[in-house]
């Protein structure tokens, strides 16, 4: 059995070879595409040079009976032909699983950033690929990233009503179950809806930022508009900030508030508390 991971060198790849390794996978028994060697060097295993914009790189990554995990590209507007390029070459190389990293609900997440994941499900549905879907929630790491500012400024802002949860889950917790997918049996065909075993609201989590940093910190939330307007002058792209926006109206909608347990049976032990990756933050 060998395992193909595409995007090896982005933060959940690395998590995922890693894991395979602890797990007693051969590290001759996994294959790391990445764009260039030298990024993929230090992750111990096999090297493919390959690039989702260049379907040619991908000949020769896969072969028959591999298990393949594509994580979804991160140009937002590109990922369809990119994924693509990824679904042609694995099904004509004949390889055994397909994992997919996607979003959370699948055809239920109807939020413009869901979008290309629904078309890449279509795309491995329509090759006839054995799959394995990974609809991934929203990771924690996203909002824990940016604590001493969040602090600094005494408020967690977003378009988030007060009421809206969501049930995240820390990269390494996707990371885990994404690994025990591509080593263990049972998985082909499979759908797996993966979220934290805990919905949250943005105030809780203020409250828990502000116990453990000791300074006052707050849930700020302000209309779609001003939210837009706020992320703009922070630097990202008018559009980008449209989209993020959007997901906040999703949570609010109680689109990423589910916690069916996938992840946590997964894994085989509770998906990591939101306190719990606010202190390692803190601490980092």
């Amino acid at each position: 059995m060998s395992i193909v991971i595409t995007g090896a060198t982005g933060q959940l790849g690395r998590l995922v070879v890693a894991d395979l390794l602890v797990a007693g996978v051969a590290p001759d028994d996994v294959t790391a595409i990445a764009r260039s060697e030298e990024k993929a060097a230090d992750l111990g295993v096999h090297v493919h040079v390959g690039d989702y914009d260049r379907p040619e790189t991908l000949e020769g990554a896969f072969a028959p009976g591999d298990r393949v995990l594509l994580i979804s590209g991160s140009e937002v507007g590109k990922r369809v032909p990119q994924h693509g390029a990824v679904i042609d070459a694995a099904k004509a190389a004949g390889v055994a699983q397909f994992v997919y990293t996607g979003a959370f609900g699948g055809p239920k997440a109807d939020f413009a950033l869901a979008d290309e994941h629904r078309a890449t499900e279509d795309l491995v549905l329509a090759s006839g690929l054995p799959y394995t879907f990974l609809r991934n929630n929203w990771y924690t790491d996203i909002y824990t990233a940016g604590l001493a500012d969040t602090i600094a400024r005494g408020a967690v802002t977003n378009a988030v009503p007060p009421e809206g949860r969501i049930a995240t889950a820390s990269r390494a917790d996707y990371a885990a179950a994404t690994a025990v997918v591509l080593r263990t049996e049972g998985h082909l065909n499979a759908v797996y809806e993966l979220s934290g075993d805990t919905a949250w609201t943005f105030g809780e989590f203020a409250a828990e930022v502000a116990r453990q940093s000791g300074q006052p910190v707050a849930h700020n939330s302000v209309s779609a508009e001003e939210n837009k307007k706020i992320l703009f002058s922070a630097g990202l792209p008018d559009a980008y900030a449209g989209i993020l926006t959007d997901v906040d109206a999703a949570i609010g909608r109680g689109l990423l508030a589910g916690t069916p347990g996938d992840l946590s049976r997964l894994i085989g032990r509770p998906t990591t508390p939101i306190a719990d990756s606010i202190a390692a933050a803190l601490a980092g």
